[in-house]
């Protein structure tokens, strides 16, 4: 480790090196066992080795690995056809990239050249990447010292159902009118040119924060009246992890533009942007430049077909649905034990455990840590305002007894 950047900020390497993984396992150097419950880095959705993906990259490595940026292949061809069928009209224009940052960076460089305008509107808590459009878009962590962010990015906040901040007569989120405030102030700032809104169904790194019912189509109404599009940012709740195919689907709203990344290849490098024909053949029209040294690469599409054969073949929408209801119905039972449990939520097997207290933070990072020593890898969102949050997202593959494991981990690492 002496020789290697340290990229996380203020977080730290693991203190084990990682000999090998398989299925809902990851196995150490010396012999120990972890049970992944972030499947990587929320990516790996089949767990890890599946035999179907291994089976696939060893065929594909030794056909067809990778191509001129404007050379196509039959697996680029066949995922792009797929994904469209998977998705409802007019979403049917793929662009295969490599990363969720990347597919993101992408789609915002569409809308502003569709629109003609630049303006971006996003969540306070957002996480969309590290790249230049992407970072400017991303405010859950990373602006500091970074000097000043490209003009006309915009935040509105973010709705949180478990810490108010406009209060209906009940005392519960009223997400109506605090969605009504953000624009005010986005019209306030605005100089005329707002070209679309990029949010997640679902923020995972906001702390898991689930949109509530109601509120996607809302936003949209508030972008067509604008003139803006809507980006859906669905890197980690696409491809069955929420219990639907794609997290938006429970709203009956369609993005103008969708991007896909982590859960698409299962733990390997491939994304998408995907849009309707019209607005992909107006930014043609303009123009339109994006490519990359690894655009439309022929064995990570392969991989892609892979995952939505075992998806559509293992019925894993249901799978995740049902092993959702377990793991929560498990999580609420350690909050009855466990006062330090102040909140749960998110959607199928993307869920949120909220810490509660004035030594939340403190609290989060000891639990982290004895997971890890009693075989149990977490991750823990800290976030300004907010307890420490885990983020719960096993492999969609992972059985009842892998959960059950993992809860009893959770639960000796709270009591001691």
């Amino acid at each position: 480790m002496d020789h290697l950047v340290r990229y996380m900020g203020p977080g730290a390497f693991s203190p084990d090196l990682i000999d090998h993984a398989a299925g809902s396992f990851l196995f150490t150097e010396d012999g120990r066992r972890i049970l992944d419950f972030t499947s990587g880095q929320m990516s790996a959705i089949l767990g890890h080795s599946h035999p179907d993906i291994v089976d696939t990259v060893r065929r594909q490595i030794g056909t067809l690995d990778h191509l001129f940026s404007g050379m196509l292949s039959r697996p680029v061809v066949e995922l792009a056809r797929r994904l469209a069928e998977s998705l409802p009209e007019p979403l049917s224009k793929v662009l295969l990239l490599s990363t969720g940052a990347e597919s993101n960076e992408a789609a915002i460089r569409m809308a502003k050249l569709v629109t003609g305008k630049h303006e971006i509107v996003s969540f306070a808590r957002s996480w969309h990447g590290m790249t230049q459009a992407a970072a400017n878009a991303t405010y859950s962590a990373g602006r500091k010292g970074y000097g000043p962010s490209s003009p006309g990015n915009f935040a509105i906040p973010a709705p949180n159902t478990y810490r108010p901040d406009f209060l209906a007569a009940d005392g519960s989120l009223d997400w109506q009118r605090q969605l009504d405030f953000g624009f005010e102030l986005i019209d306030a700032q605005s100089v005329g040119s707002l070209a679309a809104c990029i949010v997640e169904p679902i923020l995972s790194s906001g702390g898991v924060l689930d949109l509530p019912v109601g509120y996607l189509a809302a936003l949209q109404q508030k972008c067509r009246e604008r003139g803006m599009l809507l980006i859906l940012d669905e890197a980690q709740t696409g491809l069955c992890r929420t219990g639907d195919w794609y997290a938006f689907e429970r709203d009956g709203v369609v993005p103008d533009i969708l991007t896909l990344s982590k859960t698409l290849g299962a733990g390997l490098p491939i994304a998408a942007v995907i849009t309707s024909p019209e607005i992909e053949a107006a930014a043609h029209d303009r123009g339109y430049l994006f490519f990359t040294t690894h655009v439309s690469d022929p064995l990570v599409a392969a991989v892609g077909n892979t995952v939505l054969d075992v998806l559509t073949r293992d019925h894993l929408d249901e799978q995740a649905a049902k092993l959702g209801t377990f793991l929560r119905s498990g999580l609420l039972e350690l909050a009855d034990r466990h006062p330090a449990i102040a909140d749960i939520r998110g959607r199928g097997l993307l869920l949120g455990v909220e810490l509660g207290g004035a030594d939340a933070d403190q609290l989060g990072a000891a639990v982290t840590r004895r997971c890890l020593e009693l075989g149990l890898h977490m991750n823990i969102v800290q976030l300004p305002g907010m307890g420490g949050v885990f983020r719960i997202a096993p492999p969609l593959t992972a059985t009842e007894e892998e959960l059950s494991l993992g809860l009893e981990i959770l639960d000796a690492a709270l009591s001691s």
